[in-house]
């Protein structure tokens, strides 16, 4: 008789994979180095109209989580109001969540800026280039995706976390008709002098006529005048207290929601929410869920 740890050790193990997803890394005119495409898509035709599509930057971090938000909640669309669909991440060609080099200049508004390198014997980390990335998207992804699988045009959202939630704000002020819905974390609004609000005074100048979008905005409760418990009473405590009065997560992104709200049409939707408990990483998952319900919600 076998004892049961014997067949443990003649089990043979094998790599995950998450059904219905592909990676392609590709090289994009507009980019100096390739990008790593994700797509997740339904194993089944696509309506008529084309499926809804969620875009997604950081997508190394957040690709596996959104897909599967996606797919319990899908399963049971009466249940949860949230149909199927595909899913886009733009990210890079590593194992690591993050590629901290690159997303630094993709994600951020130009000019831009040059800051010493992130390690020891490392290029300058460089910021400025969401215009390049923005046109990346525009011109040669999304026809890409759309030579992949049917996709309906009216139901295209964008989700970005931290540099990827200035990104999103960025592209919205810079090309509203791009997306339809627009999803931002955690929105790094305080980077570089906050030259994100003068794009966004612009934009309002540039738009007396009510635009016809969704936005949410949103972030963490610990990502305010609030401290996580776990580091209150800690060496790094009074570190903490200082970095939140300089980024006001919170307190930036509730105001732009209050400021863009005088802006809308009679369809359009714009709000801003606080997650309990979360700080600028957990609240990750959290805020990829709600992109999936805010993209996939079924058509009234």
């Amino acid at each position: 008789m076998n004892h049961p740890s014997s067949d443990y050790a003649a089990a043979t193990t094998a790599p995950v994979t998450l059904a219905g997803c592909t990676f392609t890394d590709l090289k994009f005119s507009n980019a100096d180095q390739p990008h790593r495409i994700f797509l997740f898509r339904p194993d089944k035709p696509a309506p008529p109209e084309g499926w809804p599509v969620l875009y997604l930057t950081d997508g190394n971090a957040c690709f596996a989580t959104a897909v599967d938000a996606l797919k319990v909640q899908a399963s049971y669309p009466s249940g949860t109001n949230v149909t199927e669909g595909v899913i886009v991440a733009i990210g890079y060609p590593t194992e690591d969540p993050y590629d901290p080099l690159r997303r630094s200049w993709d994600l951020s508004p130009p000019p831009g800026r040059i800051y010493p390198p992130f390690y020891p014997n490392t290029p300058d980390v460089r910021t400025g280039g969401a215009e390049r990335f923005l046109a990346l998207i525009e011109n040669e992804l999304k026809p890409w995706i759309e030579g992949q699988t049917r996709i309906d045009r009216s139901r295209q959202s964008l989700f970005g976390h931290s540099f990827g939630g200035l990104f999103m704000l960025y592209a919205l002020f810079k090309k509203p008709d791009a997306f339809n819905r627009w999803i931002s974390a955690s929105p790094a609004i305080y980077w570089e002098d906050a030259s994100i609000l003068e794009m966004e005074r612009e934009f309002l100048e540039k738009n007396s006529v009510p635009f016809d979008a969704e936005l949410h905005l949103s972030a963490g409760q610990y990502e305010g005048e609030i401290l996580a418990p776990f580091h209150k009473g800690t060496a790094e405590e009074q570190k903490r207290q200082e970095h939140t009065k300089e980024t006001r997560t919170i307190e930036l992104a509730h105001d732009m929601a209050l400021r863009l709200t005088e802006l809308t049409s009679s369809s359009s939707t714009i709000a801003f929410e606080e997650y309990a408990g979360e700080n600028h990483m957990s609240v990750l998952p959290v805020a990829l869920n709600r992109a999936v319900q805010i993209a996939f919600r079924r058509p009234d």
